[in-house]
């Protein structure tokens, strides 16, 4: 399943601009130049900002997302003829070396189904070269990060080239822990549109984690804090041996 707001027709195109700042990904360029990586898969790529920002440096990447419309974004983008793209999920990958594989953002997250994130976990080991290494963030459960996901706290009202003016805000509307489930609002001011989509997120304890990668056979190397979050997330950096 894929959520509206990266599957839609009309939603896929205003990820980028209802959320430009993405200083979260200069963490994630750190560590692949920390980690000499010459070959990357970006897992979840989406509309592609971070793939893209490592071709822009001569990585050869590959981006694997469900969402088509995503990646039709990313794919129409400046440079966008640099990664390859691929329409899927790290479970059903063709034959790949990497020395980096990265979940950014939600993308760890959004794959609530306990099975489908086995899966992944696997997947994304076959694709790594040995030596290489998994990298991804999650949020700490304890600090409740939902609470500050109302509508008051997300509105924003965004004027965006092309589209028009988007009214848009994020709504929680159910807590059932691990699970936390929010729907987000579109409202196309000039022609009076209003889109939804549901999405949920999989709040899991460090611990848990921890003993996933271990049961697919990486080394955890690190957790380290998300410096743009400083005590509000773990970044994960799991080796294949």
């Amino acid at each position: 399943m894929v959520d509206d707001c990266f599957g839609h027709p009309r939603l896929a195109p205003l990820y980028d601009p209802l959320d430009p700042d993405r200083g979260d990904l200069q963490a994630y360029v750190r560590m692949a130049e920390e980690a000499g990586a010459r070959r990357v898969l970006d897992i979840g790529c989406g509309t592609g900002a971070f793939a893209l920002l490592l071709a822009a440096r001569g990585i050869e990447v590959v981006g694997v997302d469900p969402a088509l419309a995503s990646l039709d974004v990313a794919r129409a983008k400046p440079g966008g003829e640099r990664v390859r793209w691929i329409h899927g999920d790290a479970t059903g990958l063709p034959p790949l070396r990497v020395d980096l594989a990265t979940m950014t953002a939600n993308v760890a997250q959004g794959i609530v189904d306990p099975q489908a994130w086995q899966e992944t976990l696997r997947g994304a080991r076959e694709a790594l070269r040995p030596g290489g290494c998994l990298v991804f963030e999650t949020r700490d459960p304890a600090r409740r990060a939902w609470a500050e996901w109302t509508r008051d706290d997300t509105r924003h009202v965004t004027r965006i080239p092309g589209v028009g003016t988007v009214d848009s805000w994020l709504q929680v509307t159910e807590v059932s822990l691990p699970l936390v489930t929010f729907r987000s609002t579109y409202c196309f001011v000039e022609d009076g549109e209003v889109l939804t989509s549901q999405s949920t997120l999989r709040f899991r304890e460090r611990e848990e984690i921890e003993q996933d990668l271990v049961g697919h056979g990486y080394l955890v190397e690190d957790v380290r804090d998300a410096p743009d979050r400083p005590g509000r997330e773990f970044v994960f950096l799991a080796r294949r041996p």
